[in-house]
């Protein structure tokens, strides 16, 4: 039996440690607050699943494991790594870019422990979903030749298929991104601009992450993958979506705050869209709907006048790079 240790006991976390223990692992779900756990044996966030014998809930690391699945906030990663004495590969389950030094995961895992085999995982996933054994697919993606592979192998199921890549910053980067388009796509729902109006603007978005992608040095065949587009999908047209919901709650009016409010936490894309516009500038990248969302979410710009700047932009060839600096 595999031994796979979960750290964070989250959604995320406890779907991944559901999903494992169905796939015959023993595991470790890591808890801040074991005792929160509920009088039917789910933790908080998944309160309608019960966790089987076959999971441990727990406070304290596993220093022996086959693989550490790590699914904690990006706030918390580098305290979190800091913090783990394992020598089993860390597969980082978060989404999302520090918004001080701009790392992405895998950055921040290889600035706190140098040469740590390490691994992301990223895809279309609602964690209630998987947590239900429902069908869904995935990427893990790691520099080193075979990592991933392997990682998937051990992980994976016909229910939950993992496939496997080498390009960590376009999976990395499309797994942050969405999170900002899908802000995007709820303001346009939430504005009462129609259907049409979303389809186009996330279209265009998938095309601004490409352009970002290839800038950075991933590939474009990974934007159109599960990581990139079929991850936009889902966070752009399903409501269990948070950063759709505060979207469609900034459309409809309400302050940042009490569209956070409204829509159960704070969504990732807020802080995201702040650093993926600056990996852009640096990277002389044209990224306007990125762009709207951070003056939104800050404040600096009216959501009425964004939307009319938007719909000023200038015409051309639908493929044609636009001007990095017409924004």
């Amino acid at each position: 039996m595999k031994r796979i240790a979960v750290i964070g006991a989250g959604a995320w976390g406890t779907a991944l440690a559901l999903h494992a223990a169905r796939a015959g692992s023993e595991v470790h779900l890591w808890a801040r607050n074991p005792s929160a756990q509920l009088a039917n044996g789910a933790m908080p966030r998944l309160s309608a699943f019960p966790l089987p014998a076959t999971i441990k809930v727990t406070d304290e690391f596993l220093p022996q494991a086959d693989m550490t699945l790590v699914a904690v906030p990006m706030k918390h990663l580098a305290s979190v790594l800091a913090q783990l004495e394992t020598t089993s590969p860390l597969v980082l389950c978060g989404k999302g870019v520090k918004p001080d030094s701009l790392h992405f995961p895998l950055d921040i895992l290889a600035a706190i422990r140098p040469g740590h085999a390490g691994a992301v995982l990223s895809g279309p996933n609602f964690a209630h979903e998987v947590a239900a054994g429902l069908p869904a697919a995935a990427v893990i993606a790691a520099r080193q030749d075979g990592l991933a592979r392997s990682l998937a192998d051990m992980l994976g199921t016909p229910a939950f298929r993992l496939y496997d890549s080498t390009d960590t910053i376009g999976v990395q980067l499309g797994g942050a991104a969405k999170n900002v388009i899908a802000i995007a796509a709820g303001v346009t729902i939430g504005a009462g601009l129609g259907e049409n109006a979303r389809a186009a603007l996330v279209t265009r978005g998938l095309g601004e992450i490409s352009r970002l992608a290839l800038a950075l040095g991933g590939e474009a065949a990974t934007v159109s993958g599960l990581s990139g587009m079929g991850d936009l999908l889902l966070t752009c047209t399903g409501t269990s979506s948070r950063n759709f919901r505060v979207g469609r709650a900034l459309g409809e009016g309400l302050s940042l705050a009490e569209a956070e409010a409204a829509a159960g936490g704070v969504a990732e894309g807020v802080a995201t869209s702040q650093a993926l516009t600056e990996l852009a500038r640096r990277s002389q990248v044209s990224v306007p709907v990125m762009d709207a969302v951070a003056a939104i979410v800050t404040g600096r710009v009216l959501l009425k006048d964004v939307i009319e700047e938007l719909l000023a932009r200038p015409l051309g060839p639908e493929h044609k790079v636009p001007d990095a600096f017409s924004r």
